[in-house]
């Protein structure tokens, strides 16, 4: 397994001030949100907090393991779907929430399940973008997000190695 040459590690502070921006643009949107489905387990965060901003209060999840390495993407596996009422009328009204779109895949799979749902993303890679309708960041393809609840403490190497510092 080889390593990503770009990674990003988001700090909680940092997640928690990104997902309140997803949060405002979502409420510019002039849209009455009923549901958020979150897609577990990296949609579980920022859902929670975009649930407190924009007073939603039913939360549902559609929970689906991608087999991945630091470098390719694979299949995906559907552990369990969203609640019927939900899917009426196609997920219209629905708030669909994660923390990244990486090849949009997951996003594409559940957009076939909800495709009336708005589909909002903290982070985003190029070929996910098209998969979503709002996000807040977007990085490189070839940068890993280390996600807070993913780290530790620990020393981080300087980016250009062998600096004095």
């Amino acid at each position: 397994m080889s390593l990503p040459e770009k990674a990003f590690p988001v700090s909680w502070d940092q997640f928690h001030r990104d997902t309140r921006a997803l949060s405002w643009r979502l409420s510019g949107l002039n849209q009455e949100f009923k549901a958020i489905v979150c897609i577990t387990r990296g949609g579980l965060v920022p859902a929670a907090i975009i649930s407190r901003e924009l007073n939603i209060r039913l939360i549902d999840t559609v929970c689906i393991a991608t087999r991945h390495d630091y470098v390719n993407q694979g299949d995906t596996v559907l552990l369990k779907g969203i609640s019927p009422e939900l899917m009426e009328n196609g997920g219209e009204g629905i708030l669909v929430v994660d923390d990244l779109t990486d090849t949009g895949k997951t996003a594409l799979e559940v957009r076939e399940m909800l495709p009336k749902a708005h589909f909002a993303c903290v982070y985003a890679k190029p070929s996910g973008v098209p998969t979503i309708d709002t996000f807040v960041t977007e990085v490189s393809q070839d940068t890993w997000i280390y996600f807070p609840w993913d780290m530790g403490f620990t020393y981080q190497e300087p980016i250009a190695k062998g600096s004095k510092g």
